[in-house]
């Protein structure tokens, strides 16, 4: 999806429907960041996957959506202890 200009608080996604102005569409989010977020300072965000009101909002690439710790930290124990 190609996305020009600012992405607004309720824009979504053409093909899914998914809400773009989002936690998990932005580049600040981090899985293991305090408040799952690398600005210092923001508020805590219950359903990121939602659109929010955050002011730190930067459209990131759209993987984070894609990676969930757990199932990374279960593929890579696999790849280790596989026969």
């Amino acid at each position: 999806m190609i996305v020009i200009g600012r992405v607004g608080r309720r824009d979504t996604c053409d093909h899914c429907g998914a809400d773009l102005h989002c936690c998990l569409s932005c580049r600040h989010h981090d899985f293991f960041a305090q408040n799952q977020c690398r600005e210092p300072g923001t508020e805590q965000v219950r359903d990121r996957s939602a659109a929010n009101f955050c002011d730190f909002f930067d459209l990131g690439s759209g993987r984070a959506a894609e990676e969930d710790p757990a199932a990374a930290a279960k593929a890579k124990l696999e790849a280790l202890f596989r026969k």
